[in-house]
């Protein structure tokens, strides 16, 4: 008998709300097909390349460096994305290794240290992940379908939507992002601010629209206007990688959900 057999089935349903949509995090992968080989896309159709061997990887964009101009500037892309990003990755490989050695040795007077890197700099590599995928050179305009309805359903309008995120990213304080979240357990779409990488965490909910408002996102061609930066990335939103990724998420919650009210059925027969 397994350990998940043994809740009640009412703590069961609670636990799968909470943890349903975390599957959801396949999606720190590439959604765009474009150049992937057909051995590395799963049942959904979505493509995994931040991971290679073990280790976090930076992925490729699915587009050019420059290909979001005049909205976002090309030294700006190959910088954040080769050295920043880059840089995320680097510094989460580091902690792994750092932990690896600590178990090896039993010795964990620097875990304090280490765990806090680990979590700031892998935090960055999802962050950044989601990022480049929100975006195309196709972007802009406005969502539909499922993810336009659940917009207009709980902010009133795509409108009123759209200007609560810039509110929110405007009013990061410091470095740090605006994020769109799926929070299953609720089964809500929430908007956060994310200080540094990974403060003001939202546990359990899943980034499926990130904005990152670090200065190194705009300042060599917005300099210190961080609102006309953000005024300007709503024309490169990829609403259909979002879209995607609410879908994904909701009807994984969905299916568990079933599932575990089909189970609760057998065992009350």
């Amino acid at each position: 008998m397994t350990n998940e057999s043994m809740l009640p089935i009412g703590q069961r349903r609670d636990v799968l709300q909470t943890i349903g949509g975390l599957t959801g995090l396949a999606l720190v992968g590439s959604t765009a097909t474009v150049g992937a080989d057909d051995d590395d896309s799963d049942d959904s159709g979505l493509v995994h390349d931040a991971t290679e061997n073990g280790r976090y990887a930076l992925p490729e964009l699915p587009y050019k460096y420059g290909a979001l101009e005049p909205h976002i500037d090309e030294r700006i892309m190959e910088l954040h994305h080769s050295k920043h990003h880059q840089g995320y990755v680097d510094g989460a490989n580091s902690a792994l290794d750092a932990f690896e050695e600590m178990r090896s040795t039993d010795e964990f007077e620097d875990i304090k240290a280490i765990k806090r890197d680990f979590s700031f700099n892998f935090s960055g590599h999802v962050n950044h992940t989601i990022f480049w995928q929100n975006m195309s050179p196709d972007g802009g305009g406005e969502p539909d379908g499922e993810f336009a309805s659940a917009l207009e359903d709980q902010f009133g309008s795509f409108e009123a939507f759209r200007n609560e995120f810039s509110a929110a990213a405007e009013n990061v304080e410091s470095n740090g992002w605006a994020m769109l979240f799926y929070e299953p357990i609720a089964d809500l779409l929430v908007i956060g601010q994310v200080e540094s990488q990974n403060g003001l965490a939202h546990q359990g909910a899943i980034p499926i629209l990130t904005l990152d408002v670090w200065e190194h996102a705009y300042y060599l061609q917005y300099e210190n206007e961080r609102a006309s930066y953000i005024k300007e990335w709503w024309n490169v939103v990829d609403w259909t990688d979002v879209c995607r990724r609410y879908e994904f998420l909701t009807q994984t919650q969905a299916d568990e959900v079933s599932e575990d009210s089909a189970d609760g059925d057998e065992t009350d027969d």
